[in-house]
């Protein structure tokens, strides 16, 4: 009987197998049966086969509108900053005409004609005085002013400063603002290039339309008594040409900000001196401070911080001798 009995339940089980299998294909007919049809419009969003939809194209539209709006704003900003900085440029040289060539009613209408121009001339003897067409010799080359390199988010500088470091990021509010007004005087050079430019021969490029994201690097260096010179380049990604952009920022003339007179009849001057042993050495300074302070002149006071306990009280002893022997307190 035992031997019956396996072949019996490996039957069994052989079965159920089989009835279970039938059972998931079954089900699996019904599920593609029951299915619903794809739906075109998502398979392709856009017409023809276009991967991208309306809705992409609005929206790229849109950002494009309000890049070309905040560029616009921008520049109406600077134009309206360069021309208060000229009309208050030729305020002052009207005032400084007037005092020179005196209030005759001719004298200043031709000082309001020639201002404008004897601005420029300015300007442009400031860019030829500093090495941007021509080079100029130098006694040395520790004379040299070098060029930093700059992105659009980090500084390399040779002189490193407090942070000890040669990469400033992030850049300083005043410096940032700067190097960001000199990108964007550049890319409206580039995108609307003048008849002088020589840009005519070149009509691919001038088709071309550069943004920040194709500014490279720049370079840049400040002559105290000249201006800033600015190179920057920018090119495209997969791209075997670059533009290169000068700009310089020429230094104006002194200008007068305030002349005041400084009464000293009531000031004192208040001396700190900090102090630990060495009290052989204090006296001798006191000695000093009794010929060329008290003597000369009293509104002076001596604060004597010591650190310590050793040598406090010939300190104090030799302070009170003093105060003593010149009535000085």
């Amino acid at each position: 009987m035992p031997r019956r009995g396996l072949p019996l339940q490996g039957r069994a089980r052989w079965l159920l197998l089989g009835i279970f299998l039938l059972l998931v294909l079954l089900m699996f007919a019904y599920l593609l049966e029951c299915t619903p049809p794809a739906d075109v419009s998502q398979v392709l969003p856009g017409l023809g086969g276009d991967p991208y939809g309306k809705e992409y194209y609005q929206a790229l539209q849109q950002e494009q509108e309000e890049r070309h709006l905040s560029r616009a704003a921008s520049l109406k900003r600077q134009i309206a900053q360069l021309k208060q900085e000229l009309q208050e440029m030729g305020e002052k040289l009207r005032v400084l005409q007037e005092k020179k060539e005196g209030p005759g009613p001719q004298s200043l209408i031709d000082g309001r004609d020639q201002e404008p121009g004897d601005l420029l001339e300015y300007l442009h003897s400031q860019i030829d005085k500093a090495e941007v067409n021509t080079g100029a010799r130098l006694p040395s080359e520790y004379a040299l002013v070098p060029f930093e390199s700059f992105t659009t988010t980090k500084v390399y500088q040779l002189e490193m400063g407090l942070t000890r470091h040669p990469e400033e990021k992030p850049v300083r509010k005043d410096r940032r603002d700067d190097l960001v007004e000199v990108i964007e005087a550049g890319l409206d050079i580039i995108n609307n290039p003048e008849e002088d430019d020589g840009q005519e021969d070149n009509i691919p490029m001038q088709r071309q339309t550069f943004t920040e994201s194709h500014f490279f690097e720049g370079l840049y260096r400040t002559e105290r008594d000249k201006g800033t010179l600015y190179e920057l380049y920018f090119t495209k990604e997969n791209s075997h040409e670059y533009r290169h952009v000068t700009l310089f920022r020429p230094f104006g003339p002194l200008m007068k900000v305030r002349s005041t007179s400084v009464d000293t009849a009531s000031t004192v001057i208040n001396i700190i001196v900090p102090l630990s042993g060495r009290t052989e050495g204090f006296v001798q300074f006191l000695h000093n401070f009794r010929e060329v302070c008290i003597q000369q002149d009293k509104r002076v006071h001596l604060t004597v911080v010591y650190f310590g306990q050793t040598g406090l009280q010939e300190v104090k002893a030799s302070l009170r001798k003093m105060s003593r022997y010149i009535i000085f307190s």
